[in-house]
């Protein structure tokens, strides 16, 4: 390993010349306090930016082994010390140093959610994070002197204050991981109070904006307060602010519960708090004492999605022209078709939690009311509406339902729980629900021409993924979070919602390449596949999605994804190929 000394002189010596120069500084550097590591350089200054990787021993770095002593609470540290080197970054790197990407600075730090990342490792020996930086340049010639301030002054500034416990905020952190393990230990006592979700009293559940994830602040807001009839206590392993280890709010049953209310009365900012709590949240984000079984999937319509070999039959049958719905294909499918099939992916790969919104499904999906009814007859009407098998879905299969609907009294006969929203405040309203039901009975006829069935496994073909592009063997790349590109193929995830940031979408692709690998066979069916990635990401660490990835090297950027994500995209590969097992 060289020195510091070593580094300086290197960057002094390549000072003017041509950016490929850089290449001389790869390697490993040891500095008083850390080291660093230098494991790929950019080959033009318009090219992603160099990954380098900061270690520095446990013996200088000295944070506590008594603050993550489980797997919890060392992805909530690991979180936490990602967040504080890139506001040391923010702080203490200088602004742009050149052309192109000179002087950038960048770690994979996260938004709202708290997610196991690649961008910082803790071990009993030592605590690592991994950046990428951008090496300076004018044009194409080397800026040697800014490379030496960015590399040897800047970095070991960012190092002391975010990298060392004596300058870490401990009350800071500690929360943070309190919290996190707090929100684990919830999820952990969902089942046995028969619930799939829980939301704190005085969640603050409202955005900014349309297109922010961060909560919204001032006098405006109407912090989230459970009605008594609906309301549950559930201890915690941490104190909370108010000093107490029991927090009550509202739990959300197994089973049917409907979401009603006026338009802006805060419908579907309640279902779109519980579509982003299958993750944990940081504090003060306000949803950090919203949790929902990670079961849960949203489902929605999405005209145009490719749908390949799915049994969409307990939704839709008896299509004109005698078109199979039992292992549908289409390259364009319709709302309401799109609908049935996310539905049934989702429940073939375990989901026991689905969430609706009437404003992004399929109206015939949903339902068919009884004057629509006389006059469209069943025998020419192929949809078997949502609100016919939504209750089968439960006492059939066990899948609980959450929707939001405005616009249907028709689901007042299958529900469980009616949640009104009222001025941003939910009331529990179910008693009241069920006595317009006696007063005023549907008039429309169920519609359910046979038994939901069982769901129809289906087993991918490993030629169909083909991750090669042109003359590289492997070309993956996340562009955006809802656009991933996997070798000639684009996969459009604009509609996954529950994907919430590009470094998750980058982990999924490099999952489908690591399944093709080594993870489907001839008898493997797709549920087979994304539980043993879940399985291979429970004992390995996320490093290992990089398919050229070697030990001691930066891996990239990479959050974990959910199998719900994994297999979404998995669906939407236009070039996917499947079988049925003959035995379903």
């Amino acid at each position: 390993m060289s020195n510091e000394q070593h580094l300086r002189q290197l960057l002094s010596h390549i000072d003017g010349q041509g950016y490929k120069a850089y290449k001389q500084i790869k390697g490993s550097y040891e500095f008083p306090d850390f080291n660093l590591y230098i494991d790929h350089v950019q080959g033009d200054p318009f090219a992603l930016p160099s990954k380098v990787r900061l270690r520095v021993d446990q013996k200088r770095a000295q944070i506590p082994a008594g603050l993550w002593p489980n797997s919890v609470r060392q992805v909530a540290l690991e979180d936490f010390i990602a967040r504080a080197v890139r506001q040391s970054v923010q702080a203490l790197v200088s602004p742009k140093k050149g052309s192109g990407k000179s002087g950038l600075v960048f770690i994979d730090a996260g938004r709202q959610e708290v997610l196991e990342r690649t961008a910082a490792v803790i071990t009993e020996d030592w605590v690592e994070t991994r950046l990428q930086v951008g090496l300076p340049a004018a044009g194409r010639r080397i800026l040697g002197k800014q490379a030496t301030a960015m590399l040897c002054k800047e970095i070991p500034q960012i190092v002391e204050q975010a990298l060392m416990w004596k300058n870490i905020d401990h009350e800071q952190c500690r929360t943070f991981v309190e919290c996190v393990e707090n929100q684990e230990a919830i999820y952990q006592q969902l089942d046995e109070f028969g619930l799939v979700a829980f939301v704190a009293n005085g969640a603050v559940l409202p955005r900014v904006s349309g297109i922010s994830d961060l909560p919204l602040l001032g006098m405006q807001v109407v912090g989230f307060r459970a009605p008594e009839s609906l309301e549950t206590r559930i201890e915690v392993p941490n104190h909370l602010p108010s000093g107490e280890t029991m927090i009550e709010g509202l739990g959300i049953p197994k089973g049917i519960t409907l979401i009603v209310g006026g338009g802006y009365h805060g419908k579907s900012t309640l279902l779109k708090a519980l579509e982003r709590c299958v993750y944990a949240h940081i504090p003060g984000d306000g949803r950090e004492y919203v949790i929902t079984t990670r079961d849960a999937v949203k489902i929605r319509a999405e005209d145009g999605r490719q749908v390949e070999k799915v049994n969409i039959n307990p939704f839709i049958s008896n299509l004109p022209q005698e078109i199979s719905t039992d292992s549908f294909c289409s390259g364009d499918a319709s709302g309401s078709t799109s609908q049935a099939a996310n539905i049934m992916e989702a429940l073939e790969v375990g989901a026991k939690l689905l969430l609706l919104d009437e404003d992004t499904s399929a109206t015939n999906f949903m339902v068919r009311d009884a004057r629509m009814q006389l006059l469209v007859h069943k025998d020419q009407e192929p949809i078997t509406p949502f609100v016919d098998r939504v209750r089968e879905l439960y006492d059939s299969l066990g899948v609980s339902t959450v929707l939001v609907m405005g616009g249907s009294g028709d689901y007042f006969d299958v529900a469980n729980t009616v949640i009104k929203m009222q001025d941003y405040r939910p009331y529990d309203v179910g008693n009241l629900a069920r006595e317009i039901v006696d007063e005023h009975p549907t008039q429309r006829q169920v519609e359910t021409p046979e038994s939901f069935g069982q769901v129809t496994a289906r087993i991918p073909q490993a030629k169909s993924f083909n991750a090669s592009r042109g003359r590289r063997e492997v070309k993956i790349e996340a562009r955006a979070r809802d656009l991933l590109m996997y070798g000639s193929d684009s996969i459009d995830l604009r509609y996954v919602d529950q994907l919430v940031e590009t470094s998750q979408t980058r982990a999924v692709g490099h999952a489908i390449y690591l399944a093709n690998q080594s993870m489907m066979s001839d008898s493997a069916t797709l549920q087979d596949v994304v539980e043993d990635l879940e399985h291979f990401f429970d004992q390995n660490s996320l490093d290992a999605l990089d398919p050229f990835y070697r030990e001691e090297y930066h891996p990239g950027n990479f959050s974990r994804p959910r199998k719900y994500e994994i297999a979404a995209a998995i669906n939407r590969l236009r070039t996917l190929k499947l079988k049925i097992p003959f035995n379903k």
